[in-house]
């Protein structure tokens, strides 16, 4: 088609946080959506393959984790014969999406974004808030402000990466660089915990001119849904991406035999990430080209406080940073490290105090701080690792309890160990439980030292204190212990466009999310040049004689 201009999207800033304060319009409207959205279910969910719904009737239920015994949907598992028509369908459209101009590309992901913001925004909460159990305020931040957020950045951060062009030109020659979408299908893994990471997962190899194979999380299953309806209602065309619901082992394993396969965008744990790339590994003979593999995994995030750290403010970042969504983020604290000086100058009671007025509730009832984890296996491993942490000697000084009658609520925990290695150090836990370990001050530099070598993990981290000569210097210790961190704030809460979010060593690929370094992993660039004086001879000069 033709190009008859240079477009320039509109200026992208980051989608405002509303608060659903008591009667404000915005809290009636979301209590209606919840409402609306509760009474409906269960939702019948189909795989959604070329636009057409297919329900293979192998029906797997999606529970709500406040109240376990009702279902918010129900889904067909996708066969093996529909996944292989989502990728024959995926790779047919490819050709006429790669080359679709990039202007109409990103309006639908901006029209996407818009009816995220408005039409949608508090259907999609709703979905979220009942299906995966999250609150007003952490539903709006994921399903409604960063899913938006995504969206538009992602338009932003393609035009950028679309205008890098070669800096040099000989004369009598034009160089170009054009970033093809990969050779292939990209596979898009998705988690439970939030719905715009499933959104970007699945947009960021799309918005370059890839095809995607989706496999939503069960426990995500019918806010996934949603998103992918508002993402046709914005224009998207059938086949570009195909929502493929069902078992995850089948499914991924199928899409990674497959000779066409060219990438994965996965989050999801540590030991399933490292089976895939292995499996992929092993398959590299058959593929078109080298898979790309994009992967953020588990973390085991610290806080450390330096002696000279505020004690209040320092407990209300790790409490937020602990137990906000039930500590069921990547990067939600898990290990605190506070130096005796400020443990018995107050941090210990100020915690105490903090934390035990925390109440939990499902995401019906505003008041509550936090809520249910999100189902039956997390709520045995949560528990079973507190009662371990109690069988090594550690001491619980807040919470330890749970209920699971009606859902699945494990109170907020803070667990006190003398062993820097014990388990709850160490194992990550994605709950809601906080392990304190208290060190002497005059230890300091080796405290340090442990945090960077305890674990296998490298996601976030936090340091805390007002020496700015002690923090710069701890700092640079820690270089390699977080993808991302924070200074004076909490572990949590990276913001798209901000603070580009991801991790290392055990905890990924460390590429990015929300900047446009996550872009560069789903194209292939090809160099173009163009000569416009043809040569008159072979010879060199140096041949003359």
């Amino acid at each position: 088609m033709a190009q008859l201009a240079s477009f320039k999207v509109p200026v992208i800033n980051n989608e405002p946080m509303r608060s659903y304060a008591p009667g404000s319009a915005d809290r009636k409207g979301l209590e209606a959506a919840l409402q609306r959205v509760a009474a409906a279910a269960p939702y019948d969910v189909p795989a959604i393959v070329n636009g057409k719904e297919i329900r293979s009737g192998d029906k797997q239920g999606q529970p709500m984790p406040h109240d376990h015994a009702k279902n918010l949907s129900v889904y067909h598992a996708a066969t093996a014969e529909t996944v292989t028509k989502a990728i024959d369908g995926a790779l047919a459209v490819k050709p006429e999406w790669e080359d679709m101009p990039w202007a109409d590309r990103a309006a639908i992901f901006l029209k996407a974004a818009d009816l995220i913001a408005g039409k949608y925004r508090f259907d999609i909460m709703a979905a979220t808030m009942l299906g995966q159990g999250k609150n007003a305020w952490q539903a709006e931040i994921d399903s409604a402000a960063e899913l938006v957020d995504f969206l538009r950045f992602s338009v932003k951060f393609v035009e950028e990466l679309y205008t890098q062009q070669p800096s040099r030109n000989s004369d009598g020659v034009w160089n170009r660089t054009e970033f093809r979408p990969l050779e292939g299908f990209v596979l898009a893994v998705t988690p439970f915990n939030f719905t715009a990471i499933g959104g970007n997962l699945v947009v960021a190899p799309a918005i370059v001119g890839n095809v995607v194979v989706w496999k939503p999380a069960p426990a995500a299953n019918y806010s996934s849904y949603l998103l992918y309806k508002i993402l046709v209602e914005a224009g998207l065309p059938d086949g570009v991406i195909q929502f493929v619901p069902g078992s995850p082992p089948d499914i991924v394993k199928q899409c990674i035999d497959h000779k066409e396969f060219a990438g994965l965008h996965f989050t999801g744990s540590t030991h399933v990430f490292r089976k895939l790339w292995k499996d992929i590994a092993n398959n590299i003979d058959l593929y078109r080209s080298y898979p790309r593999i994009v992967g953020e995994t588990g973390g085991k995030n610290f806080h450390v406080y330096h002696p000279s750290s505020d004690i209040k403010p320092g407990v209300i970042q790790a409490i937020r940073a602990a137990f906000e969504y039930s500590g069921q983020k990547c990067s939600a604290l898990s290990r605190c490290y506070v130096p005796r000086s400020l443990w018995e100058g107050g941090f210990q009671e100020e915690l105490i105090k903090q934390a035990g007025s925390i109440t939990i509730g499902p995401c019906t009832e505003f008041q509550h701080f936090t809520g249910p984890v999100i189902g039956r296996p997390a709520f045995d491993r949560i528990t079973g690792i507190i009662e371990k942490a109690k069988q090594e000697g550690a001491e619980v000084i807040v919470g330890g309890t749970a209920d699971d009658s009606k859902g699945f609520f494990v109170q907020p925990t803070v667990i006190v160990t003398k062993d820097p290695k014990s388990i709850t150090m160490t194992q990550e836990i994605f709950g809601p439980v906080m392990t304190v370990y208290v060190f002497e001050d005059s230890e300091w530099d080796q405290t340090l030292e442990l945090i960077d070598t305890t674990t296998e993990y490298g996601l976030t981290g936090a340091l805390f204190g007002r020496d700015r000569l002690a923090v710069t210097k701890a700092a640079g210790k820690l270089r390699n212990a977080a993808g991302n961190f924070y200074i004076n704030n909490k572990s949590t809460g990276a913001v798209v466009g901000q603070q580009p979010f991801g991790g290392a060593r055990a905890s990924g690929t460390n590429d990015k999310s929300g900047s446009i370094s996550i872009f560069y992993r789903f194209v292939s660039a090809r160099s173009i040049m163009e000569s416009f004086v043809d040569p008159t001879e072979f010879s060199y000069p140096s041949n003359l004689v």
